[in-house]
């Protein structure tokens, strides 16, 4: 993982991500995962790009394997969108650009970014 992306874990998900003040992206991903790995660049730039208005992080499922589990993810990559505490969206599969994400975002959080 590149730069500053925060790395949310099974074991800080309810901190970091159900009691963020912010809305959160959380992007599940795997190393082993090419359409993760091609859609990481993006997701860490919109990580900086956005920090202060979103939240955007990466959780590894290999390493954390519990949390996806038990929100039902079977596919990666997959993108949670997570706004006061509960889950407003969520995008499955790779060949999205930075402006695809944006709309996403725009859509759950209601924002204009």
């Amino acid at each position: 993982m590149a730069g500053d992306v925060p790395e949310f874990t099974d074991a800080n998900f309810e901190q970091e991500v159900v009691k963020s003040d912010l809305p959160v992206v959380v992007d599940l991903w795997a190393d082993w995962c090419a359409p993760c790995k091609a859609i990481g660049p993006t997701i860490e730039a919109l990580s900086t790009e956005l920090a202060g208005t979103i939240k955007i992080g990466k959780m590894d499922i290999t390493a954390n394997p519990d949390t996806p589990s038990r929100l039902g993810v079977t596919a990666i990559p997959t993108i949670l969108l997570y706004q006061d505490g509960k889950e407003v969206g969520r995008l499955v599969g790779g060949g999205k650009t930075a402006g695809d994400f944006k709309a996403e975002f725009n859509k759950a959080f209601g924002v204009q970014i």
